[in-house]
């Protein structure tokens, strides 16, 4: 209601008073003292606090300075409330086919109820349903898991996730590591691991018959034997060929090893573009050999193409070689 006339509450007081609201009625006790405070200007409380004036009015309206409880929220709960329709025999032979078939539904339970003679729509079964589960007379069945839960994935030992402030800014501060399947002829499946440094894109390619852990770190070997830098730290992801021996080779030979988190391939987007590269570049313009000792020797020449020959756009045009010699051109500050 409007104060027309009267004192208003002392400020002492109010702020007795408004501790015993809720948050959003002492909300709006800042509203009314704001009000009050600002010449009763309805439009610049409602912009201060961003509310309507229409809002505004109907809580002034509603305003008791000496009950703040008509600051609070009222319920909105009907006085007169649909009562039930069903009779105790229908609510019954519900609960009882219910509980025989725990998983079928209302359309499916009307159908049975029809069969036995009863009537009913299949929003009134709904209804009826609602009203047994919230008198705990209709529990539902608890779920079986029948499908395998997936596994916890076991700590590595030594990779680790790269961390946020890790940021690569010269050729060897991260190599992006990953395999190709190759499909070459019908049932033969060969597997590629191929290497690319983030900062100058050089690569390194070597086909093995399998991708496993000791593939993988004879690759490792490789490819600290090809870069023409020293290689600090390699990022993979969760495959199972960059665990077991690769792992421990990673550590022995001071590389930090960076894992990727599940289903983020494209975090090791650079790498990724690199095996569409070769693909489209080498196997599908060049007759390969199938023994794997030649393939080895016919990817390593491309590999020599990829990184002195074949112009880079990420670099300005530059091979990877060139770039790697002005890099080392730049003077040390």
């Amino acid at each position: 209601m409007q104060i027309r006339s009267g004192k208003i509450p002392k400020a002492r007081q109010r702020a007795r008073l408004g501790s015993e609201l809720s948050r959003a009625g002492a909300l709006r006790l800042q509203w009314m003292t704001h009000y009050l405070q600002h010449g009763r200007n309805a439009a610049f409380t409602g912009r201060h606090f961003g509310i309507s004036r229409e809002t505004f009015y109907r809580w002034w309206r509603r305003y008791d300075p000496h009950n703040l409880s008509t600051l609070e929220g009222r319920s909105h709960r009907p006085h007169r409330r649909r009562q039930p329709t069903w009779s105790t025999e229908l609510a019954a032979a519900v609960r009882r086919l219910r509980r025989q078939f725990p998983r079928w539904g209302k359309d499916k339970l009307v159908i049975l109820l029809r069969r036995e003679g009863r009537w009913v729509s299949i929003s009134m079964v709904g209804r009826i349903l609602s009203h047994l589960k919230r008198r705990a007379l209709l529990v539902e069945p608890l779920s079986r898991r029948l499908t395998a839960s997936r596994r916890r994935r076991p700590p590595r030992p030594y990779a680790v996730r790269k961390p946020k402030q890790y940021q690569p800014s010269e050729p060897g501060d991260l190599v992006q590591v990953d395999t190709l399947e190759l499909h070459l002829v019908p049932g033969l499946v060969l597997q590629q691991f191929t290497a690319r440094d983030v900062i100058s894109r050089w690569d390194v390619c070597e086909v093995h018959r399998r991708a496993t852990s000791t593939a993988a770190a004879l690759f490792l070997d490789t490819l600290l034997a090809r870069a023409p830098f020293p290689i600090r730290a390699i990022q993979v992801d969760g495959g199972s060929e960059f665990q077991a021996l690769f792992e421990p080779a990673c550590q022995q030979r001071g590389v930090r090893l960076f894992v990727l988190p599940p289903r983020s391939p494209k975090l090791n987007g650079a790498v990724e573009r690199a095996n569409r590269t070769h693909t489209e570049e080498f196997y599908e313009v060049t007759p390969c050999s199938l023994q794997l000792s030649a393939l080895n020797r016919e990817l390593q020449h491309w590999e020599q193409i990829y990184n002195s020959v074949r112009p880079h756009q990420a670099l300005n045009y530059q091979t990877p070689s060139e770039f790697i010699a002005s890099w080392r051109a730049q003077p040390e500050t």
